[in-house]
């Protein structure tokens, strides 16, 4: 199997440490978290992104939360660490990842009764990154064996190890098939604001010598359209019950000129990914950000002063346009309600 050697979240020196994602591929620089409300800031700052680093990010931070509670007070320390849970839980409110950590770590925390807890969580936070790292080379195996030899694939934003604890989602199944001598050529998408397929697939793909084509976001549909590729594999933040897809802004329209053009378009994420609370797209919550990263870069004004600017951060594909949902646990063909029901079974 294909490697990577790629980490965005650590535990080093009793303490959460996260590579800058916002200084790649310029410079590799890494944010010491020490405490619950660092790491909850490193989050909503986007030190750390993509939907299972966010929660593995998170299960540390619950990590530091509960030292900080302990510390505090230790006859009562349960208490105490819930308003820096639901600090954490806030930080970014679409990618579900998040949400299923704290509630792991809380229910961690709710079978402790006596002493520190904080070894004890440390080892459920180290358990829900090793079994993400396990998780994504079984998806990436099997997303792989749904690419025909000699092909070529489109992603778009980063889901790689960058967003992950290891190997990646919808990098995992190109790094599979690039392992497996299926794929001829990998097309990474701008992903305009934040410039995730050019600042971080690019620099992944290139460390791993996975030849890469960067495109412009508005270039998509014409590469589509001229066959030069067959998949476009995506990550997601959230999968809803009947098989929407909430990911990176942009997805929504590769999607539509995938079907349009006959090119088959995946999407692979864990099982924690699936909300099964939330009956459909309709009822995500999609995160804004500041108007001025589409109107400025890196600090520079782009357009006139004054002029507004709409930012959502994700876009829901509806599960009618998806050919293939891949978990860790196999694929599912066509996904409906019915069938991710009995997947998550």
């Amino acid at each position: 199997m294909f490697e990577s050697e790629i980490n965005a979240v650590a535990w080093e020196n009793d303490r959460l440490v996260l590579l800058d994602q916002r200084r790649l591929p310029g410079e590799e620089t890494h944010v010491h978290c020490e405490t619950s409300e660092a790491a909850a800031e490193a989050i909503r700052l986007m030190v750390v992104r993509g939907a299972p680093a966010i929660g593995i990010a998170a299960a540390y931070g619950a990590v530091l939360a509960a030292r900080e509670a302990w510390r505090e007070d230790p006859d009562h320390w349960q208490l105490a660490i819930q308003s820096r849970l639901a600090n954490l839980a806030a930080a970014r409110p679409t990618a579900v990842n998040l949400a299923w950590a704290i509630r792991r770590m809380e229910a961690c925390c709710a079978g402790i009764t006596s002493g520190d807890p904080a070894p004890v969580m440390l080892r459920e936070a180290r358990a829900i990154h090793e079994e993400d790292r396990l998780a994504n080379r079984k998806m990436g195996e099997f997303g792989a064996e749904l690419i025909s030899p000699g092909s070529a694939v489109l992603t778009h934003c980063n889901a790689g190890a960058l967003a992950t604890g290891g190997y990646g989602t919808a990098l995992g199944v190109i790094r599979a098939a690039w392992g497996q001598n299926r794929l001829i050529r990998v097309y990474a998408a701008e992903t305009r604001p934040w410039l995730q397929g050019t600042r971080l697939t690019a620099w992944e793909l290139l460390r791993d010598r996975i030849p890469v084509t960067l495109i412009t976001d508005g270039s998509a549909a014409y590469l589509m359209q001229q066959g030069r590729v067959q998949w476009v594999i995506v990550g997601a933040d959230r999968i809803t019950a009947n098989g929407d897809v909430a990911n990176k802004i942009g997805t929504l329209s590769h999607a539509i000129a995938a079907r349009h053009c006959g090119v088959r378009f995946m999407v692979a994420a864990p099982v924690s990914t699936i909300d099964l609370a939330t009956l459909d797209g309709a009822r995500i919550e999609i995160e804004q950000r500041a108007g001025s990263e589409v109107t400025e870069f890196a600090g520079l004004p782009l357009a006139p002063k004054g002029c507004d600017a709409f930012n959502p951060v994700f876009d829901v594909t509806p599960a009618g346009l998806v050919d293939a949902l891949v978990t860790e646990r196999g694929v599912i063909l066509r996904p409906d309600a019915e069938k991710i029901a009995k997947h998550c079974q």
